[in-house]
């Protein structure tokens, strides 16, 4: 048995077990995806949306490393990144407010608040640019445009949903809908979507109402986790969709089940780039026994 020190931490309840290996490695490289897994089953063990590794890196001041629920790694979670951040800064591993994080597409810049008593109290990320060719998603077009992936008509079991897909680095589909996202039976289109033919590396799956051009409500089931209660690369993906369609302005408020975000998007010449601002929590700070 091995003993592993660990912070459980959430981002608009999207939860996370967090780990330090910017000293050492902890969990091998080939139990990683099982480990996540395991220790990510709720009511089994710890529980969480999924695991982060905080990792050494040689191009940034930290390596972000984030397993799914299903124990499958992820380019990139904007509410798991926002977690890491914190969780460096607290911990004393990168005490900046300004922080360079490397991702496994490429480096995004963490920007804290903090308060009189150090304590983070938001936390902003640039998110970088938003990817809209099919092949940079990636997914197919069903229409067969090769240019973007804007209000196609996705078959799911002979219902035809309008949908738009784009990537912050991973790949997202988004409704805007008119039903309202509380009738939406995520259970069943959540999985069919993730899974469909059009997404040849799989999905995150958001369903969104908008309130007005600044606001928004969405609904979000996430590859490889679920349902959650908030995704911070899909909230970025369905405002940056939105101000592209015509939809949204370029400051927007989106309620999810967890709580807010805020984005903020900014046109650099033919290219969308985006900043999310929102909060991260630290719960606990503990310890667990398993088998390596």
């Amino acid at each position: 048995m091995e003993t592993i020190e660990f912070t459980k931490m959430h981002a608009l309840g999207n939860d996370y077990v967090v780990i330090n290996e910017t000293e050492n490695t902890v969990v091998p490289e080939d139990k990683k995806n099982p480990f996540s897994a395991e220790i990510s089953t709720r009511r089994f063990n710890v529980g969480a949306d999924g695991v982060i590794f905080a990792c050494k890196s040689d191009k940034a001041d930290v390596r972000f490393r984030i397993f799914n629920s299903d124990g499958s790694e992820a380019e990139m979670c904007g509410n798991g990144i926002r977690c890491l951040a914190k969780y460096v800064y607290d911990k004393e591993i990168v005490k900046k407010t300004t922080m360079k994080i490397e991702t496994m597409e490429d480096i995004k810049e963490a920007r804290l608040t903090v308060d009189d008593n150090d304590d983070v109290v938001s936390i902003e990320i640039d998110m970088g640019r938003g990817f809209f060719k099919p092949e940079e998603i990636p997914a197919i077009a069903p229409s067969g445009n090769s240019d973007v992936f804007i209000d196609e008509e996705v078959d799911v079991e002979g219902e035809k949903i309008i949908m738009s897909a784009a990537s912050v680095g991973n790949p997202h589909a988004v409704s805007f809908t008119d039903v309202n996202i509380d009738d939406i039976d995520l259970d069943f289109y959540g999985p069919r979507i993730e899974t469909h033919p059009a997404f040849p590396e799989k999905v995150n799956v958001h369903f969104v109402n908008i309130v007005s051009e600044g606001e928004i409500n969405i609904l979000t089931w996430e590859r490889g986790a679920g349902f959650t209660y908030a995704c911070g690369t899909g909230t970025t993906t369905c405002v940056l969709l939105g101000y592209k369609m015509g939809l949204l302005s370029n400051e927007v408020l989106a309620h999810l089940s967890g709580g807010d975000l805020n984005i903020t998007v900014t046109e650099e010449g033919d290219e969308l780039t985006a900043m999310m601002k929102g909060k991260a929590v630290t719960v606990y700070d503990a310890i667990m026994d398993v088998e390596l």
